[in-house]
């Protein structure tokens, strides 16, 4: 079967008139079960929330307000119908902390129909390197290459040797994690003479994947695809064969705004993602990820019906993500503080061969022994990534408010 299920090819009119009639069954639920939007959506007559212009008339939630929500009422910040017992069968940490629920239905994050564009299918073993302890990303992949059917292998993050020697042995089809960390298990392997020729499809995600490393992975036999998921909302959108955008989820409603606004955008102009979620456990009603993206317009070659999005074009605020994890300014100015002999501190990222590492550079007087061991340390415990330290003279760096300073180039 070409498609995941028939959803995928339904008119685009038969799919808005779907998503705009559950909209007021999920704007009642959020507003009766979970306390946040109780407060938030208070004045809000649910049964009226059946249009995109209705839509845009309520608040967004943005995940950079998500840390003090939840730290007013935890776990979830009252956005949650949901706490501890069996309708939540996990709860995951991201940094910030940011904590989300792991539901116990079946493909709960609904990665599967992006595993399926992929080429993953019954039967396949799956090498999974995402982290297993934390964050979600681990249980979100084996999730769904288990609704699949799909036998996974919990690799987990690291151990890169030992990663090469259980491909060699277990010669799994498939890939999923962070498309640079495949790319390192690749060259491991050739260092080492160990066979990893079995490995032919991989799902990535997590970080950038740049045309020249698609195209080197394809070189080497391996057709890799790349999907838009966060811990918050599961799947948003993913790539296809096509090769033309990302097609976006059957069970979520995205619109592209103004940052800093609740305003849609026109079609194409590049904004801020904001996806309404029909998750019963964790019902997000327009929750601004914070990221930047445009639609594009059509339909996608490979004959999905969905919208498309042109991918992820950074960010809207100074949040970004390192090595799929995002790194705050809060966390910045957490480092900054545990050390008084710092002045001003930029974090700044960069990906020279296209691999993502980060320095935070500091104003300090002089070089004091042992600070930059310190900093470094501090840098690691409060982001959970290794990052340098860069000492500079007090006052060379901008007075402008940027804790963050995203370099990367994807070309």
């Amino acid at each position: 079967m070409k498609y995941h299920d028939a959803r995928e090819i339904r008119p685009p009119a038969e799919r808005e008139q779907d998503l705009l009639a559950a909209l007021p069954a999920q704007v009642s639920h959020a507003r009766a079960h979970a306390p946040a939007f109780g407060e938030l959506l208070r004045d809000v007559d649910p049964a009226a929330v059946t249009s995109r212009a209705a839509l845009a008339e309520l608040p967004v939630i943005r995940k950079s307000e998500l840390v003090a929500l939840q730290r007013c009422e935890r776990p979830f910040g009252g956005l949650a119908t949901v706490g501890w017992g069996q309708a939540c069968a996990r709860v995951f940490a991201s940094p910030g902390p940011i904590y989300e629920p792991e539901g116990a239905r079946k493909d709960y994050w609904r990665l599967a129909r992006a595993f399926y564009a992929a080429g993953f299918r019954a039967g396949d073993l799956v090498h999974n390197t995402f982290s297993y302890h934390f964050t979600p990303a681990g249980s979100m992949m084996e999730t769904a290459a288990h609704a699949l059917g799909c036998t996974v292998f919990p690799a987990g993050v690291g151990q890169t040797e030992m990663q090469v020697a259980a491909i060699a042995d277990l010669r799994p089809v498939a890939y999923a994690g962070t498309p640079s960390f495949l790319r390192i298990i690749l060259d491991k392997a050739d260092e080492l003479g160990l066979a990893v020729t079995s490995l032919t499809k991989a799902f990535v995600s997590g970080e950038a994947f740049p045309p020249s490393l698609r195209d080197a992975l394809i070189a080497r036999g391996i057709q890799a695809y790349q999907a838009y998921a966060t811990a918050d909302l599961g799947l948003i959108a993913y790539e296809t064969p096509a090769r033309d955008g990302l097609v976006v989820d059957e069970d979520v409603l995205v619109e592209i705004v103004r940052p800093g606004t609740g305003d849609p955008v026109a079609p194409g102009e590049v904004g801020e993602v904001v996806v309404t979620s029909f998750s019963p456990e964790y019902p997000l009603i327009r929750f601004g990820t914070g990221d930047l993206s445009a639609l594009l317009p059509g339909i996608s070659p490979c004959g999905r019906t969905n919208v498309r999005i042109k991918g992820w074009l950074g960010r809207a605020d100074q949040t970004t993500k390192v090595k799929g994890m995002f790194v705050h300014p809060g966390q910045v100015a957490a480092v900054l503080k545990r050390h008084a002999e710092l002045g001003r501190g930029r974090l700044v990222v960069d990906n020279p061969g296209q691999t993502d590492c980060m320095t935070l550079h500091c104003e300090v007087a002089g070089e004091p022994a042992g600070l930059a061991e310190a900093i470094a340390i501090s840098l690691r415990e409060l982001t959970k990534l290794r990052g340098e330290v860069h000492f500079c003279a007090p006052g060379s760096l901008p007075n402008d408010g940027k804790l963050i300073e995203d370099l990367r180039s994807y070309e």
